[in-house]
């Protein structure tokens, strides 16, 4: 009875030892997912509280004096003329409409820096399409520059410098009163390529440059890599042959995106010549990267579907041809669009391959075909980025939150596409 009763306590301490295991591993379990959420909301906040602002513009509108003796312009459709011609005059003189107080030379320069370099530009543009605006006063909308902007934006945040002096800082809180200068949504960004300025730069060159690539990097690995992966499931023997190819194909799916980078440089630039920086040439080195993945994707939904469905294929006398084609890739593509897709947004984010192949360029114009030369979104983050202006931080950072946006639209899609073409057996 003894012997007896200390097993039985034996085997309830035993019991309670492990119901202790599984708690503290069930802990563990909750404080690393509460960790992860954590980091990642971390993450959103800092890129959300820094790119918001990147949506929004400041403006500055005046009624602008188109005066051809200010300007020394007699016809405005003559380039030489308006080559010579002081554009910036006009626009100084509106300001001073609101800021009487700046009639010295020095104050009109202090006043003349609340505009951007392209504000001449824009009057030059106005008057060269439309020649009868000339010696009449038009109200035009002009990019403000960008400490103007950091100071109407983040006066009160202390991550941001001032660069204004005291005097320019009460000129813009008097237009800001007056509604001279204003804020609303940066259209710019999504409908202007590049610039110098932060007012005047915008990510349209680069959506449409990701989507060039993406499509040269789709049309090229999803084929091949469906391809690949029915043979080496279905059709290739088992010897050392496919062993090394399957070995490799592992391999290349952990190379550092990097080495893809420099085999594009070597073979397509180097050795086939082809032009730096565009997007057909992007594309070939990402379909590269993606083509492992896509590949590794496709084997495991391939090898999902279950043997019973090969077994009454070939039972009703249909070739190893048909039973692949007409119902194992069928049942198996849900699987492999979401590798698919998933690849394609790793594709999508990657820099470094693409650095090496030219496509950092500074690229001003949206490129018309696969042939124009080219940016990314992610290469036009690091550019923003490494830049001196502050108003390219939020810049960065809300071209950030436009590059998630379509990965998390990517991923999205993939888990609807599983789990609308997926069968249950």
């Amino acid at each position: 009875m003894t012997d007896q009763s200390s097993q039985a306590e034996i085997v309830r301490n035993s019991l309670k030892r492990r119901y202790r295991k599984e708690r503290r591993f069930r802990l563990y379990g909750i404080l690393a997912i509460f960790i992860a959420l954590t980091s990642l909301f971390t993450l959103f906040a800092d890129i959300i509280s820094k790119g918001y602002t990147g949506f929004v513009k400041t403006t500055i509108t005046l009624d602008v004096n188109l005066d051809s003796e200010m300007m020394y312009l007699d016809d405005p459709t003559d380039a030489d003329q308006r080559s010579m011609a002081d554009f910036v005059a006009p626009v100084i003189a509106a300001l001073q409409e609101h800021i009487p107080e700046a009639d010295s030379a020095t104050e009109k320069r202090e006043l003349g820096r609340f505009l951007g370099t392209y504000a001449a530009s824009e009057v030059s543009e106005l008057l060269a399409k439309n020649p009868e605006l000339l010696n009449t006063t038009q109200t035009i909308e002009f990019p403000a520059h960008d400490r103007v902007s950091v100071y109407v934006k983040h006066a009160d945040n202390p991550r941001y410098s001032i660069k204004l002096s005291e005097q320019q800082q009460r000129w813009v809180d008097e237009l800001l009163e007056k509604g001279v200068i204003d804020t609303s949504f940066n259209d710019v960004l999504f409908s202007r390529g590049d610039s110098r300025e932060p007012a005047n730069a915008g990510v349209l060159g680069a959506i449409v440059g990701s989507v060039l690539t993406m499509l040269v990097t789709l049309v090229i690995s999803f084929p091949v890599g469906i391809a690949a992966a029915v043979y080496l499931e279905e059709f290739a023997p088992q010897n050392k042959i496919t062993d090394f190819i399957e070995v490799n194909i592992n391999n290349l799916a952990a190379v550092p995106s990097i080495i893809f980078g420099l085999l594009g440089l070597a073979v397509f630039i180097g050795l086939f010549g082809m032009p730096r920086s565009v997007p057909v040439v992007g594309g070939l080195v990402l379909a590269l990267m993606t083509l492992p993945t896509i590949i590794i994707s496709s084997r495991a939904a391939i090898k999902s579907v279950p043997p019973s469905i090969r077994e009454a294929a070939e039972g009703v006398g249909a070739s190893k041809m048909q039973v692949v084609l007409h119902h194992v890739v069928p049942l198996a593509m849900p699987g492999m669009l979401t590798g698919s897709i998933i690849g394609m947004a790793q594709a999508l984010g990657e820099t470094a391959p693409l650095l090496l192949i030219g496509m950092v360029a500074f690229i001003v114009d949206v490129p018309n075909g696969f042939f124009d030369s080219a940016t990314v979104l992610p290469v036009q983050i690091y550019l923003w980025a490494s830049s001196s202006e502050q108003g390219f931080v939020e810049l960065a950072s809300a071209a950030i939150m436009v590059l998630l946006t379509f990965m998390i639209s990517m991923n999205a899609l993939a888990i609807w596409l599983r789990k609308r073409l997926e069968r249950r057996w």
